[in-house]
Parts: structure tokens; C-alpha cells; sequence
């Protein structure tokens, strides 16, 4: 074995890891992967006998690769993930996550979480997803961010609390998420409002994305006024065939109408109660699921 193909080997072990850190920062699948391949193509080109901890080595690059994305993002002024969902991940209810997939959602980062980090600053994001979620100390965080451990850890503290606030915290037992689900689409069936707003959190944030058919996303806030869409949940519960999904390891829907995916739907469940609904239907971006349904 030559060392760029055991290296390549190395850096296969750690590709997963790599890919959760990179989904989380960026919010897109596409990117995450482009960052990873970033890191890869730094090591090939590093001298890489240097290298003492390869895994905590590779995580700065890709922090570093994503804090730039993040702040060149910004600096086009491209649409933000605040005018368009996160990139679900989606996979049929009877058949869980893959192995790969299970590594990539580990703490059930779900779309309404990944929604809040996108209103972090970029800086703030990275802190918070490498030390809150990844354990890595500030002292290998601050590089990164060209400021010191203790302003590191002030803007991971900044981030935390405006996550807290913003972002339920999603029950922790699957089949109780389910029966909530269930309980939705049975009062969705029916168009009956008053069986809505029974399970609906006071605060429940409903955002649904249809792309450019429908100049982005689009946010409707309160149980009242989610509730009111009953006539739209009803002719979508009615018209196309609803299957059990996962979504970023949430309970969720997949919706198709003659075996073609038109939509996924993860839900937030908190206290017993829907949190946040997101509604995925933009054609180009649930292609990637299409086979799953």
C-alpha cells in the first residue's frame, strides 16, 4: 500500500465524522460534501507526517472550510437557509437510518434546529457546533475564528442561549412522536380545526419551502393560524398517499401522488405537543429521496 492510499484509507474512517460536523455548520448536504472533499484535498497536499491527531486535524480544517462558505454566503448575500429549509434526510419509517445516516443525525438534529443555527453568525455557529456538539475544547476552536478561548467561548455561550430559546427540544421517544403524527393526519383527514389546535403547541411554527414554484418558504406562527390551513392539510391528506418517514431521525411523512414524492413533512414534538411542522415540496431537492417512497 502506497502512503497516498494509506492515507486515503485514514481519511475514509474519519469521512462520517467529517460529513456531521460539515451538515451541521452548512445546512446542505451538497456543501457539507464539498467541504469534506476540501479537507481531503488539504491532507493530500500536507505533509502529513506532522500530523500528530489526523481526526482532530481534519475537524479544524473542516471547521475552517465551513466558516469560510458561511461568511462567503453571507458576503453574495445569497438566499439563506432563513428563506429556504435545511436539507432534510429523509429515509422510509419501516427501514431507520442507515449506518451512515445514524452518524450524520446523532443528537436528532432536526430541520427547526438547523433553522436557528442559520440565524447564528457564522462565527457563533462554528463555536456552538464544535464545542456543544463535538466536545472539541475552545483552545482548538479559537484558531479558527482568529479570537481567543475565552471570546471562543462567549460566542458559543451567545449561541446557546439564543438555541434554547428558539429551538424546541424534541421528545425523546420515537413512538410517542409517532402517535402525535398520526393523530395530525386523522384531524388532517377530517379538516377539523379544533382537533388541530388540540395538538398543537401555543407557539408552533409551521414553515413550508416549495422553491422557486413558490418564491421560497414560507412561515405562518401560533396554533390558531396553523390550525386555519385545516383546508390545505385536508386536500393534501386527501389526495395523496401519506407513508410513515424519518426526518433527520424525527417522526415525519413522505406524501406522493402516483408513486411520485410531492412532499416530506417533519414534525417537531415537544411535551407531547407539535412544535414546529416543515414542509418540504421543492421538486429539484426531493429528487434525492424519490427512490426511498
Amino acid at each position: 500500500m502506497t502512503h497516498h492510499d494509506f492515507l486515503a484509507d485514514q481519511f475514509e474512517g474519519h469521512r462520517p465524522h467529517l460529513r456531521a460536523v460539515a451538515y451541521r455548520m452548512l445546512g446542505s448536504l451538497t456543501e457539507a460534501e464539498d467541504a469534506v472533499q476540501e479537507a481531503w484535498l488539504r491532507l493530500a497536499r500536507s505533509d502529513s507526517g506532522d500530523i500528530d491527531n489526523l481526526g482532530g486535524w481534519l475537524t479544524t480544517v473542516v471547521g475552517r472550510v465551513c466558516l469560510d462558505m458561511l461568511r462567503s454566503r453571507k458576503a453574495r448575500r445569497e438566499e439563506s437557509l432563513e428563506e429556504r429549509l435545511p436539507d432534510p434526510v429523509v429515509s422510509r419509517a419501516d427501514a431507520g437510518a442507515d449506518p451512515e445516516q445514524e452518524v450524520l443525525l446523532a443528537d436528532s438534529v432536526g430541520l427547526a434546529l438547523l433553522v436557528v443555527l442559520e440565524s447564528l453568525t457564522p462565527a457563533e455557529r462554528l463555536a456552538f457546533v464544535l464545542h456543544d456538539m463535538f466536545g472539541l475544547p475552545f483552545e482548538q476552536i479559537a484558531p479558527i475564528v482568529d479570537r481567543s478561548p475565552a471570546t471562543a467561548k462567549k460566542l458559543a455561550s451567545r449561541a446557546r442561549q439564543r438555541v434554547r430559546g428558539a429551538a424546541p427540544t424534541p421528545d425523546p421517544d420515537l413512538a410517542g412522536q409517532r402517535r402525535v403524527v398520526d393523530a395530525f393526519l386523522t384531524a388532517a383527514r377530517g379538516g377539523d380545526f379544533e382537533a388541530l389546535v388540540s395538538i398543537l403547541d401555543p407557539d408552533v411554527v409551521l414553515r413550508a419551502d416549495g422553491g422557486v414554484l413558490t418564491n421560497g418558504m414560507k412561515v405562518i406562527r401560533g396554533a390558531a393560524a396553523v390550525a386555519g390551513q385545516a383546508a390545505t392539510f385536508q386536500r393534501m391528506a386527501t389526495s395523496a398517499a401519506t407513508h410513515p418517514a424519518l426526518v433527520n431521525g424525527l417522526a415525519g411523512l413522505a406524501n406522493t401522488i402516483d408513486g411520485r414524492l410531492i412532499s416530506v413533512m417533519s414534525f417537531t414534538i415537544s411535551d407531547g405537543r407539535i412544535a414546529a411542522i416543515d414542509i418540504l415540496s421543492d421538486p429539484d431537492r426531493l429528487a434525492d429521496w424519490a427512490d426511498a417512497f
